[in-house]
């Protein structure tokens, strides 16, 4: 079997690793040839895959493993192709399907008889079948379902851990069609192993979902679920720092029971993932009010932030903030719809000094952003946490000096120091705010 993987990302790479290790011929495409030439010389284009460039280095070596910027080619020597580009969203998260669109055309003008295609990009359920499958169609000439096969299979890893979670998590398979779902979970039993879970309803491995748009529909409502429980948590810690309650100790109290699984209240919610999906999925059922209002409570949370430091402060106006975190997420360099954005904004447009640090961007970096750079040590009037990084755990305030209050915006700071306080965490400013009313 030789395998073809458009897509050499976060994501398409360690998958093609993954499948060349199992012993397959595989082949990358990707339309960036620097990548291409990064990755032929067995070096990772990016850093934080755990394993990565160790696995790399190895399938390149034994020949199992080549990148191309000839996606057709590729493909018309191959039997499986697996597609793993993006999906652009604007700052509403709104499908730009350009990158999908023009992978779909140059695997149609490379598809030959009896090509399985599987696509791994999250997507708004239905893309599958009525949006990809007629280019493919349109390009080769071919009729799916009786020429050649599709598949859509949802990506269910986080970056820095993916082959971790390939093991982990069952693999999700839906076909346009029976002998295309047959296939599918074929092949992916073929490339992928599978741990042990004791926790699972049935055996853990690849789970047919019976359709394209069953399992379409399963990603992006494990990921809405998530969103719409975040939301919940978040409208939960509003209410708690109204009437002087731990919000924490109520969910770590309500968590004690197996039926309840309260997620954790933030600053923000970030990432390719749970801000986006809630948006694709409300694409096909625009009246999902629970989604909609959860994904509204979700982006107020900077603006509430800096409500709280207004509160605390008094008026921003003229007061050095700093912001501490640039990555919407711990330990992973990437900034995708990360809560900085808004705070940085909301910040400048209370007319204060807005300052940024983050551990894992150079001073150069930040600058890029258009932002400028916090040094540990420089005086300030308030700061925000917005990431949990590691190198935050620890902070202490003399290390912020002049600064009147921290607002953990992830109740990760290991101090009592009561100048630091977070969301719905007895909020002293909104305690006091209450009583004045």
């Amino acid at each position: 079997m030789r395998i073809t993987v458009v897509g050499l990302g976060k994501i398409g790479l360690p998958l093609a690793v993954q499948y060349a290790r199992k012993g397959y011929k595989v082949i990358g495409a990707d339309i960036n040839q620097a990548t291409v030439d990064l990755v032929n010389s067995g070096t990772e284009p990016f850093p934080g895959e755990h394993r990565l460039q160790e696995y790399l280095k190895e399938v390149v070596s034994r020949g199992n493993f080549t990148a191309t910027s000839d996606t057709p080619e590729a493909v018309s020597e191959s039997d499986v192709v697996v597609v793993a580009v993006p999906l652009f969203v604007d700052e509403e998260a709104k499908p730009d399907f350009s990158a999908m669109d023009a992978a779909a055309t140059a695997i149609g003008k490379g598809l030959t008889p009896s090509t399985l295609v599987c696509f791994e990009t999250t997507v708004p359920i239905g893309t599958t079948r009525e949006r990809l499958t007629p280019i493919l169609e349109e390009q080769s000439g071919l009729r799916a379902g009786t020429d050649f096969f599709v598949v859509f299979s949802p990506e269910r890893v986080f970056t820095g851990r993916v082959f971790a979670d390939l093991r982990r998590y069952p693999k999700l398979v839906g076909g346009l069609d029976d002998a295309s779902t047959e296939r599918g979970v074929e092949f992916y039993r073929s490339v992928l192993d599978f741990d042990e879970r004791a926790d699972l309803n049935r055996s853990n491995g690849v789970w047919d979902m019976g359709s394209a748009e069953a399992a379409e529909f399963a990603k992006l409502a494990e990921t809405t679920y998530r969103d719409v429980n975040i939301g919940l948590a978040n409208q939960f810690a509003k209410h708690a720092d109204k009437i002087g309650v731990d919000v924490y100790k109520v969910i770590e109290a309500c968590n004690s029971q197996p039926y309840s699984h309260i997620h954790q209240p933030g600053v923000a919610v970030g990432g390719h993932c749970i801000p986006v999906y809630p948006r694709l999925y409300l694409w096909s059922d625009p009246e999902a009010t629970i989604v909609q209002a959860a994904r509204d409570v979700n982006l107020s949370m900077p603006t509430y932030a800096v409500d709280i430091l207004e509160l605390e402060l008094g008026s921003l106006r003229g007061k050095a903030i700093a912001v501490l975190g640039v990555t919407y997420r711990g330990g992973v360099k990437e900034a995708a719809f990360s809560g900085v954005f808004p705070l940085v904004e909301i910040l400048i447009q209370r007319g204060a000094k807005a300052l940024v640090h983050d551990p894992m961007y150079t001073h150069s970096e930040i600058l890029d952003f258009g932002w400028t750079p916090f040094v540990f040590g420089e005086p300030i009037d308030g700061a925000i946490l917005q990431s949990d990084h590691d190198d935050y755990r620890l902070i202490v305030l003399e290390d912020l000096p002049g600064v009147q209050f921290l607002l953990d915006g992830r109740r990760f700071v290991a101090t009592q120091d009561p100048r630091v306080s977070s969301i719905g965490g007895l909020l002293k400013a909104r305690r006091e705010y209450q009583n004045n009313r």
